[in-house]
Parts: structure tokens; sequence; C-alpha cells
């Protein structure tokens, strides 16, 4: 079992939070069952019986884990998976931390694999790990993107992203998936 696991992710609250936000609740703030049955070993005085407790407890989480039951994630596979989904408007859930944590800003570093221009010219790109984005503004560029070239995007205004290629002046840019 990993180092982490107190950080697991809980992957029946991805399941559990549609309905609450559906109805415009918050996910709620419940941590699975298998997850309390481990902690109320703690409580056990016999050392023997506690033991014994935490073996049986940690083999369910384990089983559980195995039965895509329970998902286990430390921070930095958060932040991968946050980094993934750049760009996607997605629900505020516990999954990727609670809101003590401070709301970072990513900011997107990647290559282009390939870029093309549409009827009224403007940019598509996918990027070299399957990201396309879509140029929402008319400003245009001195050289064209191409494949192999550095782009920088970040978060703007209104659900919209800066995209900065090789260096040049920032276009406005929305991910389409």
């Amino acid at each position: 079992m990993r180092a982490n696991w107190i950080l697991a992710l809980i992957g029946y609250v991805a399941a559990s939070a549609a309905p609450a936000i559906a109805q415009g609740n918050a996910a709620p703030e419940i941590r699975p069952a298998v997850f309390e049955d481990l902690l109320r070993c703690r409580s056990i005085s016999d050392e023997t019986q506690r033991l014994a407790c935490y073996d049986a407890k940690t083999a369910a989480m384990d089983e559980a884990e195995k039965k895509d039951e329970l998902v286990l994630a430390d921070t930095a596979s958060m932040k991968e998976a946050k980094r993934g989904l750049f760009g996607f408007s997605i629900p505020k859930l516990k999954i990727f931390g609670n809101d003590k944590q401070e709301q970072e800003k990513f900011e997107l570093v990647a290559k282009i694999d390939t870029a093309f221009q549409t009827g009224h010219g403007q940019w598509t790109i996918i990027l070299d790990n399957g990201a396309r984005w879509m140029q929402i503004d008319s400003q245009t560029m001195v050289r064209s993107p191409a494949k192999g070239m550095d782009i920088k995007i970040r978060e703007a205004a209104m659900g919209s992203y800066f995209a900065n290629i090789a260096g040049q002046r920032a276009i406005r840019m929305r991910r389409v998936n």
C-alpha cells in the first residue's frame, strides 16, 4: 500500500456527487465505509486485536481498490489529472482536493502536433498530448503554427485561454476535446 494512502481519492465520490451536482449542491463530505472501518481499528485498546483489525481492514481496502470500488491517489496524481483536464470546464469535486487548499493556476506548456486554419482564418491546434484547441479571436500571427513549435497556454477571462505560440503575441483559445 502506498505511503500516501491517507490522501486517497474516493472512487465513489464521483458517482455519489452526480446527484448533488445535478441539484446544485456541493459534493457530500462522506468517506467510504471501508476507510471508516479501518480508522475504527485505532480505538481498540488490546494490541493483538487492534493488529488483527488493521490486517483485516487493510485487506478489505486492498480488495476494494482491486475491484475499482475505491480509487487511491496522492497529491501528485491529482495534479497530473487536473493538468490533463486543463481547458475543460469541470464541476468542483472533492476528488481534486479540499476547498481549503490553494487553488492553483495551471499553465500548460506543450508542443504542437498539428495546426490548421478553418475557413474563417482561425487556427485549430492539436497538441502532442492529443488535446485540441481552437482559436476564438481574430488575432493574426507573424509565424503560422507548425508541428514541433512550443505553445504555452494559460487561463484568461470568461472561460477562455491565452496561447502563446513560439513566443508570439497571445491568441485567445478554448479547448474542444
